[in-house]
This record gives C-alpha cells, structure tokens and sequence, in this order.
C-alpha cells in the first residue's frame, strides 16, 4: 500500500506512490543515511538549468526530439512555478558517491517522471542526461551555484558593507580617540581612521571575489566520463556554455582542459581561500566591535551597539554583543569548511574528483555565511552610537602621547615623563612642563591629539 515498482538497471525498487523520484534515487536514499545534511537547494537548481539548456542544446544539434526537448522544458518549468525544488522531492544525503551521481540521477528521474506522458515517454538517462555524465554535470553545477551566488549575493552584500563603514567614518572623523597596539594604549588616531582600515580590508575581499569569478565561472560540461566528451557532440561544449551565459547573465565560459575540471577542484579551492581570508577580516571588525563596545561601566565603552535582546538569562539589564559574536561563529565556520574543501579537492584520482558533493555543500555554505554575516556586520555598523565625550577625557590621560616629545627630548627623557605621569595620575602635559625645559605652548602644540593623527 502507498508504493509502486520502479526499474532500473540492476532490477525492481519499491518507492513511494507520490514520490517524483524512481529507483536510483531510491536506492541512493537506502544506502547514505549518514547524516541529516541534504544536498543545497541552490545546488539543485544549478543542476536544473544546466538540464534545461542541455535540452535545448541537444535539440539544436538535431539530438534530441523536438517532442522531448519540449516535454522536459516544461517539466523543469513546471518543476520552479509549483515550488517543487525542495528536500521532499531531492532528498538525498551530502554524503554519497563522490561524483554526486545519486543527486544527477535524482534530478534526471523527477524531471523524467514530470515530463512523461501519454504521448512522450523521457527516460531519465538517453534523455533528460543526453551527452552529459554525472562527472560533468556535478562540477559544472558547483561552478554555477558558486558563481550565482559570488555575483549575485556576496559581492552586493560586501559593497554594502564597505559602503555602511565609510559612511559611518565620514560621519565620526573628527573624532579622535586611543589607539591600542596589544590591547593596550597606543598613538591616537581619528575613529574615520580606525574604521578606513575595516573598509579597506573588506575592498581586499571584494577584489578577490572579482579575481575568482573567470576561473570559478568556467564550465566542466562537454567533457563527460572522464574529460574526452564520449557520447557527447563535438560542438555541445562551446554551444551549451553560450546559452547558459545568455540564459543566466553571467560570465560562463567553457572549460580551458576538461580533464583539470573534472579531476580538480583547484577554482573551489581558490574561491574558499577567498572567502577563508574573508572570514578573518569579518572575525577582526567582529571583535573590535566587542572591545569597543565593552563595558558599559568597566570596558573600554566606546561605543554602544544597538540594543537588541536581553543578554542574559540571570542578570537583569545585562546587553551583549551578539551580532559580532554570531558573525564571528559564521565565519570560523568558514574557516573550517575551507579545510574540508581543500581535503576535498586532494580526492582527484585520475580521471575523477571522488568528494564533489561535500566540496558544493561546504563551498555554497561558506558563500552564504559570507553574504548573510555581511548583511548583518553592515546594520549592526550603521546603527551604533560614539561616546564622544568618554573617548575624549580617554584620549587626555593617554601617557603615550609623550611618544611626540621622543624626537624633541630622547626616547629616554620622554620613558621618564610618562612613567612619571602614570605613577601620579597627572597629564602629560603638566609633567612635561615640570621635566623638560620645552614651553607650554610649544608643547601643547606637540602633544595636541589632533595633530598626532
């Protein structure tokens, strides 16, 4: 009851009566039940449209039926209108065969199921899978999912947040407050300053994003089993790379040696270095925040990050930092989805890369991360406060400010002011008037902040 029989080449399969899926899914989903990560939804959309305009390619090199080309066009349309692209009808482990063969047969059997019918009968393999294998087709769809993500979702999100800082420091930069070296009182400098140095490490990744996008944009499909193009036309490389740029808009490119593509990992890799040095970036403008924000009564108390839960279960009042701290767990995430990923790329055995679902899972994880811990650093930026006043009685009892007088008086001398300064809890200033022979102007024109930034 509920089940009907499905066949494919090694025999009967019982699947669920509803199910859009057929036997190959259904084997795959009795063998991996090893965790409860299923392959992104994103990932499988890639795959969708690298099965529509395989369909149209196809039927332009006179391949595929035009009856066929049709049924499985609507199919995939059919498939996007009624939502159907979710763990339901793709439901499969990350981890299962190293090429992803499972996830391909999967999409090859729902869309075969939708577009059969009374007066066209699509099989999974001779069609909708027409000149492609599932060594090709995993890989060109972490190029596509990866690519449509960097372009569309993490680039926007890092030029707003580099965009929310500058602004914030056009709006501060006449703040001057302490610098900190070790966590401890440095030279002054102005908050414009302080948060440039943020921007500028954003603009950095930003850069790298833009670099990756011809290498990671180039296309595996065309080359099939290995990387020869067996079973495929000649001319379905460079055609289907065409179409899928005109289709999506973006830069696709066939790619430069088949055989690096579908042994190598070497573009995923790359683009995770770019988002590993990302989440460093993300980690330091993170916990800055959390300095400058500690307090409020005993922290450095800098600024005041917006209020947005009780921080504590127990002690009534009690604000915390939390979106610094869930950025920084995001981008540790990163951090370690890039060595999974580099793990990952080292599984190329001749002809093949035998780790391609973990590689899509841990790669469009870590871009989305990426995007979403942007989004989320930039509202927190553009919302926090400047305790002006605090910064400035902060920035008068900074000792180090005798670091001027050094090239006036010797390093010396001037070890000898601010160790005095600090032992009696005087200004510089007036200590420096008692120790040295420099005049008060003259030495209020040295020692002004302002100047020494």
């Amino acid at each position: 009851m509920g089940f009907r029989i499905e066949k494919d080449s090694m025999g009967e399969v019982k699947v669920k009566e509803d199910a859009l899926y057929a036997a190959q899914t259904q084997r795959a989903l009795d063998n991996f039940k090893i965790s409860d990560l299923k392959m992104p939804i994103a990932f499988i959309e890639s795959i969708l449209d690298i099965k529509l305009i395989a369909a149209e390619t196809n039927h332009e090199l006179k391949l595929l039926p035009r009856n066929k080309y049709q049924a499985i066009t609507k199919a995939i349309k059919k498939i996007r209108k009624d939502k159907l692209v979710n763990h339901r009808n793709f439901p499969l482990d990350v981890f299962q065969t190293g090429s992803g063969t499972s996830t391909n047969m999967n999409v090859n059997e729902v869309v075969a199921h939708l577009a059969s019918n009374s007066r066209v009968k699509v099989h999974p393999n001779d069609d909708v899978n027409m000149g492609q294998s599932s060594n090709d087709v995993i890989p060109t769809a972490v190029s596509v999912s990866a690519t449509r993500a960097l372009v569309h979702d993490l680039i926007p999100a890092l030029l707003t947040l580099k965009s929310t800082i500058e602004n914030k420091a056009k709006l501060h930069k006449k703040v001057i407050k302490t610098g900190r070296t070790h966590l401890m009182d440095a030279m002054p400098l102005s908050l414009q300053q302080e948060l440039s140095g943020w921007a500028q490490q954003i603009q950095i990744s930003i850069d790298n994003c833009q670099k990756i996008i011809p290498t990671i944009a180039q296309l595996a499909q065309g080359g099939t089993a290995i990387g020869t193009g067996i079973n495929s036309s000649a001319k379905f490389r460079g055609l289907f790379a065409q179409k899928l740029k005109a289709h999506s808009g973006l830069p696709f490119t066939k790619s430069k040696n088949t055989f690096a593509s579908i042994a190598g990992q070497d573009a995923s890799v790359a683009l995770s270095g770019v988002l590993n040095t990302l989440a460093t970036a993300l980690i330091k403008i993170s916990n800055d925040l959390r300095w400058m924000n500690s307090g409020p009564v005993s922290g450095l108390g800098e600024i005041q990050l917006k209020a947005i839960q009780p921080g504590s279960s127990i002690m009534p009042g009690k604000v915390n930092p939390v979106i610094p701290e869930a950025v920084a767990m995001a981008a540790a995430q990163i951090i370690g989805n890039h060595s999974t990923i580099t793990i990952g790329a080292q599984s190329g055995n001749f002809q093949l890369n035998v780790m391609l679902p973990v590689i899509a899972y841990n790669l469009l994880q870590s871009l989305h991360l990426a995007t979403t811990s942007a989004e989320h650093l930039a509202r927190t930026i553009a919302h926090f406060e400047v305790n002006k006043e605090y910064l400035e009685s902060q920035l008068s009892k900074n000792a180090i400010l005798a670091t001027a007088l050094a090239p006036e008086i010797g390093y010396e001398k001037a070890s000898e002011v601010v160790y005095k300064a600090r032992k009696e809890e005087r200004s510089i200033l007036e200590v420096a008037v008692e120790l040295t022979s420099i005049s008060k102007a003259k030495l209020e024109k040295i020692l002004d902040p302002k100047k020494l930034t």
